[in-house]
This record gives C-alpha cells, sequence and structure tokens, in this order.
C-alpha cells in the first residue's frame, strides 16, 4: 500500500503588504499542486531507508535508518494527534542530518525543506524506512505557496497512514480529512513551516490544508467560499525578490509619509473587504458573473496602483500589465512585488484565441505563464496498491 497527498499552492487577491499595516487581505488557494507519495517497502524487503526523491530536480537523499535514531534518538512521537514543536536544538540536529548528504551547491536553498521533512517524517512515523517522492506543479520561490504545499501534503499523507485520522470519499477516488483533522494537518505543516521561513504567518499552510479562500486581519484568520468561477492566468517574472527588504521598504515610506500611506492601507482594506464580499455572493448566470468579473477586474487595477503607491512594483511586473492592457485585461501583482508572479483575471466568457495570444506575448518576454483556478479544494489523499 501507498499514499499519496496533493496540497495546493495559493495567491494573495488582495491586501499584500497593507496587512502588515492592519488592512484586510484575502488569499485563495489555486488548482496547481504538490504531490507526495509515501511507500513503505514490504515486509520480505530488507531495505532500511528512508529516501526523497525530488522527482523534478532528479534529486535523491537517503538515510540509513539507525543513522536517524543516533542522531535523533528521541524524536518518535507516540501520539501524532499531539503536534509537538521543533525547538531550536532540535533543528540543529536534524541540520546535522541534512549536511551529510551531498547537496549540490546550487541546490544548497533545498536544506531548510530537507531539515522540515525529515522532522515531520520522524515525529510522526518514527523510525520506519520508507521511499518519499515529491513533484510539483508549483515553480519555487515565486510567492505561490510551493513551501506550504510541500508541508501540506507531507503532513497529510504521514498523518493519513498513522491509523489515528479517519477519511470521507470525496471525488475521483481522492480522500478527504474532516474538521479536526484538517486541523491536526495545519498544525503539523505549520511546524515544517517553521523550519524553513522562521516566522511564517501561518496563512500559506492553512489555504493549503484548507482549500478555497481566507479572509485575514490582524491575525485572525476566516475561511469564505467562492460562489463564483474565477480563472486567472499567473505569469512568473523569473525575478528573485527580497521579502524582507520589500517589507522593511513600505514601513520605512510610512515613517516618512505616516498620513498618505494610513490613507493607502485603509484603501486597501475596504478593496479587500468588497472583493471577499463580491466572491461569497451567488451568480446564477452568465450576465451577473460578467457584472461581478468587471467589479473584480477594477477592484484588482486599484490594489495594483495601491502596491505601485508603496513601492513594491518592478519593470518586469509593469511590462506584464502594459501587455495584458493591450488585451483589455486587468492584473496585480501577488505576494511581496519587486518580481514574483502577476496576476490577470480571465473572465468566464474570454476567448481561448485571446489567452492564447497574450502567453505567446509573455512567453516572448521570457516570463512562464500558468492557468489555475482559483478557490479549490485543499489537502486530498489518495491510497493504490505499490507495484
Amino acid at each position: 500500500m501507498e499514499v499519496r497527498a496533493r496540497a495546493p499552492g495559493k495567491i494573495i487577491l488582495a491586501g499584500e503588504h497593507a496587512v502588515v499595516h492592519g488592512s484586510t487581505a484575502v488569499a485563495a488557494a489555486i488548482d496547481l499542486y504538490t504531490y507526495v507519495t509515501v511507500r513503505f517497502p514490504s515486509d520480505s524487503g530488507n531495505d532500511d531507508m528512508l529516501k526523497l526523491l525530488l522527482k523534478d530536480m532528479a534529486l535523491e537523499f537517503s538515510w540509513p535508518i539507525h543513522r536517524i535514531k543516533e542522531v535523533l534518538p528521541n524524536f518518535s512521537n507516540p501520539n501524532p494527534l499531539e503536534p509537538i514543536s521543533c525547538s531550536p536544538e532540535s533543528v540543529t540536529l536534524v541540520a546535522s542530518l541534512v549536511e551529510e548528504q551531498n547537496i549540490p551547491e546550487a541546490k544548497i536553498a533545498l536544506a531548510s525543506g530537507l531539515s522540515a521533512f525529515l522532522w515531520l517524517y520522524t515525529a510522526i512515523q518514527g523510525y520506519k524506512p520508507a521511499t518519499v517522492i515529491v513533484t510539483s506543479e508549483l515553480p519555487l520561490g515565486s510567492g505561490l505557496g510551493s513551501s506550504a504545499a510541500y508541508c501540506v501534503s507531507i503532513a497529510g499523507a504521514l498523518l493519513s497512514l498513522s491509523r489515528c485520522v479517519s477519511l470521507d470519499c470525496s471525488h475521483q477516488g481522492w480522500f478527504i480529512f474532516g474538521e479536526s483533522e484538517l486541523e491536526l494537518v495545519n498544525k503539523w505543516a505549520f511546524q515544517g513551516e517553521k523550519i524553513i521561513h522562521g516566522k511564517p504567518s501561518g496563512i500559506d499552510n492553512t489555504v493549503s490544508t484548507y482549500g478555497n479562500m481566507i479572509k485575514f486581519k490582524s491575525g485572525d484568520l476566516t475561511c469564505i467560499k467562492s460562489n463564483m468561477p474565477l480563472k486567472m492566468l499567473i505569469t512568473n517574472t523569473r525575478v528573485g525578490r527580497n521579502t524582507k527588504a520589500l517589507v522593511a521598504g513600505v514601513s520605512e515610506r510610512t515613517v516618512r509619509h505616516p498620513d498618505a500611506m494610513k490613507a493607502v492601507f485603509s484603501a486597501v482594506d475596504s478593496i479587500s473587504k468588497e472583493m471577499a464580499t463580491i466572491i461569497q455572493s451567488p451568480a446564477t448566470d452568465d450576465i451577473s458573473i460578467t457584472a461581478k468579473e468587471e467589479k473584480l477586474e477594477e477592484l484588482m487595477e486599484m490594489n495594483q496602483g495601491l502596491l505601485q503607491c508603496m513601492g513594491v512594483s518592478h519593470v518586469s511586473i509593469e511590462t506584464i500589465l502594459r501587455t495584458t492592457l493591450k488585451y483589455k485585461l486587468y492584473s496585480k501583482l501577488t505576494g511581496a512585488g519587486g518580481g514574483g508572479c502577476v496576476l490577470t483575471l480571465l473572465p468566464a466568457l474570454l476567448s481561448g484565441t485571446v489567452v492564447d495570444q497574450v502567453i505567446a506575448e509573455l512567453d516572448l518576454c521570457g516570463f512562464q505563464c500558468l492557468i489555475a483556478g482559483i478557490g479549490g479544494r485543499g489537502i486530498e489523499i489518495c491510497f493504490s496498491s505499490s507495484s
């Protein structure tokens, strides 16, 4: 028997940066997933190893189980229903196991992800040999929640094999967790995110776990449900960005222009709230859907203007804005800005030919284009017999 889990990435629809200053923001799951397969060896097998295969990168890492026990003698958690935090001392011990691997210099940023995997695996499953395979449709480091989807899918797969959680059949062979089980997956995934990011907000793993959308303000998260189909073109600028520096830049601008920036953050708060209301209201036919899409396009355009006021746009983002506007499509950056990804709303009645033309033009600029449905399902599980 093997288990396969999938967890979605996320986008920020409205409110990035302003949320740090007390405004409302809206995040949503996208139907681009990270997949994790866990396969235990048969009883007849004598392969006493824990293996991690990152298929997209053609990388394989392995640890002898006796070595994991040696370095982490007290890590096996007798009760996976009670998530435990990874102490700084434990992080150091796990990192020492990761350092024993020959990670290519160009991939050294993966080290924290390997640490999160080792800790989650040992804390939930103990010292069992296994092969764990990871693939993803999400570009790394682009603000689409790839690390959260990774932690959520690992936690979900491991918990589903622990026999301490129940699953309900969903659709097409995929199972879903109940409410209390989702909370458990989310708590474990958040611990993995802490190993990777230090002080994550918890937003990314919550969206990836529960799916749909989340409205959040001053640490208060509310799950909301979309009542209209939404599709976005997500354009990855391929420009890396320093999130901490961008956040600090907005704060410095706020100190220099407190009244003006207060007005900017207040406007963003209104945009986020209105966007959440529109998305949650029912749309019964093409006319009502189109009317709601037009409002959302305006709100996205306004939010982008305010993000430019904050100083977090970038020449690559501006190129995408100009390109999509030629086709009367409206866009905004998502996440930290300064590069990263840009969202473009694709209206339900938009011609496929137009979409192809936009993507072709953006491709010529060297950007990566992805199309995603917005507000879909969270973590799901699938079982199969291993070959």
